[in-house]
């Protein structure tokens, strides 16, 4: 399991760094499965492997 770090507004923030093509259904499932087992509100999927890199984030709260 991954280990949350703080963000500057003192909430825990679970974060999910990858390097893929595409992310599939199962790479958000893992992030919601995190969330849901951790007790953390809010997540972020990364995915590095794209042009720019706002569209490799997608935030999830649980």
């Amino acid at each position: 399991m991954r280990v949350p770090r703080r963000c500057h507004c003192g909430k825990t923030l679970l974060i999910e760094i990858k390097a893929l093509e595409r992310l599939l259904p199962v790479h958000q499932a893992q992030v919601l499965t995190y969330l849901k087992l951790s007790g953390i509100g809010r997540g972020l999927l990364i995915n590095f492997n794209t042009k720019l890199l706002k569209d490799g984030i997608q935030r999830y709260v649980f």
